[in-house]
């Protein structure tokens, strides 16, 4: 399916769903059609049984610089209210993204700050160019953080460092790599290919399972690695996998 779009590019190609914030004149920030955009190709993607592997990234030299100070609703402050937005926009966005099985990649290929570097972590990996920057720079304008990064950020760095970043410093992607906060430096293509070479649905299960493990107790996590491990133990990849371990011992 063709997606006809102006804000969010989408392609596909050798099983990978490349989804491409499409507004570098303002550094892909985030307006309403966007969100609607941006929406659309997660749900396409998902549908798509051609696609094994979803690709994030920023059009031009930024990733994502979070929402649009400019657009037309934040600009109309008497009748506007943050948190209808944000169950309208963020929310839905990123409860999309987390509940897709497909793995997805957020490739930050420039600056990344606010509700821009929410999204990526709202992502199962995250890939930075070198010369990328990130910043949780919601208090720099008052606000408090969102799109999930209250929820996501202290899962991958750590209390303590989460409030350290809350404080809005701008990291390169070095640091942002030593302290765990991405997977990798560089491009995102190798892993990608990694990934379509990975039993799908084992690792929609996989995801799920490691999700919900902060959230139950070791028995409960326990009880759903038998009923993840029963429904792998039942799929097509697992079967053709045992067929060739056994072939190449005999």
């Amino acid at each position: 399916m063709e997606l006809k779009q102006e804000t969010v590019l989408y392609d596909v190609n050798n099983q990978i769903a490349t989804i491409t914030l499409n507004r570098p004149n303002v550094k892909n920030a985030l307006n309403d059609e966007m969100h609607h955009e941006l929406f659309e190709s997660f749900k396409e993607a998902e549908r798509d049984s051609n696609v094994s592997v979803i690709v994030l990234q920023g059009a031009g030299d930024a990733f994502c610089s979070g929402a649009d100070l400019k657009s037309a609703s934040l600009n109309d402050r008497t009748a506007f209210d943050y948190g209808d937005s944000l169950r309208d926009t963020y929310n839905r966005l990123i409860l999309t993204i987390t509940q897709i099985q497909k793995p997805i990649i957020a490739h930050i290929n420039g600056i990344a700050v606010g509700a821009g570097l929410s999204i990526a972590l709202a992502c199962d990996f995250r890939v930075a160019a070198y010369d990328a920057k990130m910043a949780l720079s919601f208090l720099n304008i008052g606000l408090v953080p969102d799109a999930g990064a209250s929820y996501f950020l202290p899962r991958i760095v750590g209390y303590a460092k989460a409030l350290e970043l809350g404080l809005g410093q701008m990291i390169s992607a070095e640091e942002a790599y030593r302290i765990n906060l991405i997977n990798q430096i560089g491009t995102p293509e190798e892993l990608a290919k990694q990934l379509t070479e990975t039993p799908l649905e084992a690792f929609g299960l996989m995801k799920t399972t490691m999700r919900e493990s902060y959230e139950h107790s070791l028995s409960e996590i326990l009880e759903k690695e038998v009923h993840a491990q029963r429904l792998a133990g039942q799929t097509e990849d697992h079967a053709k996998a045992v067929q060739k371990f056994l072939t190449k011992r005999s």
